[in-house]
């Protein structure tokens, strides 16, 4: 198989979207399949307006052409709905090219919160994107519900996987604090909601992991937080191993691939009952949902780490695999004679 993947969000990105891509790339690779990636690495770049650590692509619609013609693929793959992934859409529309799309983040929200902009011209935009793809894959059916209500169709469900070997409580780090270690880890900004976290009034200590645009006024409003910056690889897994409980404030996430590390690493997790979390934490013996967060990091104390760790071993990588590769279109495909995207059952396969 021959796959052209495009996707502005790209290394040295840390997130749950790169993360993802990530695995899929690795995977697909190793059984094989050649993959041409069109990423933000290939163009000059320009900071994203209100979150100027991301780096948007300054596109070239012509090079992005000149790309996937070269490379002549049998599918095509848009991840995002930047300013590559518009290019490659563009491409593709003009040549009545067959493709799939993935939606990955809830960005009529997110522009909403940072910028003021109503949250209706945001799906506008998703809804004319995503309109000619042959499939998107989301990332939970309750965010397929979600944009079904937003009338956006051809949804198909699409999870997540964690490294077992990675996130382990066996990496669990000596931390000279007082108990319990009640942590964060991600982006720090607006849409992750952490002023919910940092005004609980919890025993011991809160932990932020992660870099972002709002890590300066969140220092400032809670200096009894630690604070410790990003961490990735074996230093991530330490740190999530050693937490008590995993908070995760966000009302706006699609998933939270984090919160699978932080199982996978034998911590329960405490968050809202919203899409993402309902689809993720659907035992309550390994987190606790409630509006109360307040309420749902009490409850999630008191949960067993080995039953977290177990939880976490139905959620797959290579399954995630599996989803996308049915998922795909052949780029000569026609409307009339597409072919049906294989349903797929949701993460709790193997």
């Amino acid at each position: 198989m021959k796959l052209t993947l495009i996707s502005d969000a790209w290394r040295p990105q840390i997130n749950g979207v790169v993360t993802t891509l990530e695995h899929i790339v690795n995977h697909l690779q190793e059984q094989g399949h050649e993959i041409l990636l069109i990423t933000p690495d290939r163009f000059p770049t320009l900071p994203c307006p209100t979150y100027p650590s991301i780096r948007l692509a300054m596109v070239s619609q012509r090079k992005v052409a000149q790309l996937i013609e070269e490379f002549s693929p049998q599918y095509i793959h848009i991840a995002t709905e930047g300013p590559l992934g518009l290019a490659a859409r563009n491409f593709c529309t003009s040549r009545k090219l067959a493709h799939t799309t993935s939606l990955h983040t809830l960005f009529p929200e997110y522009i909403n919160l940072r910028c003021g902009i109503p949250v209706n011209y945001g799906y506008a935009y998703l809804r004319w994107f995503h309109s000619k793809a042959s499939c998107v894959l989301v990332t939970t059916q309750s965010i397929r519900n979600h944009l079904q209500e937003h009338e956006m169709n051809n949804l198909q469900v699409w999870s997540r996987g964690v490294d077992l070997e990675r996130y382990h409580p066996d990496k669990k780090m000596l931390i000279d604090v007082p108990r319990p270690i009640s942590m964060y880890a991600g982006r720090v900004a607006v849409e992750k909601n952490l002023d919910a976290f940092l005004q609980l009034d919890i025993p011991g200590t809160q932990f932020v992991v992660g870099d972002g645009p709002a890590l300066a006024s969140l220092k400032t409003a809670y200096p009894n937080a630690r604070f410790v910056g990003v961490k990735t690889g074996e230093e991530l897994a330490g740190y999530l191993a050693s937490a008590d409980v995993f908070v995760f404030p966000s009302h706006t996430d699609t998933f939270g691939v984090v919160m699978l590390e932080a199982l996978a690493s034998g911590v329960p997790v405490a968050a809202y009952p919203v899409p993402g979390p309902k689809d993720v934490i659907t035992d309550p013996l390994v987190g606790c949902l409630h509006e109360n967060l307040q309420t749902a990091v009490n409850i999630a104390l008191t949960l067993n780490s080995d039953i977290c760790r177990q939880f976490a071993r139905r959620f797959s990588w290579q399954n995630c695999v599996t989803q996308f590769k049915h998922a795909l279109t052949p780029i000569h495909t026609t409307p009339s004679g597409a072919r049906t995207v294989i349903p797929v059952a949701s993460e709790s396969l193997h």
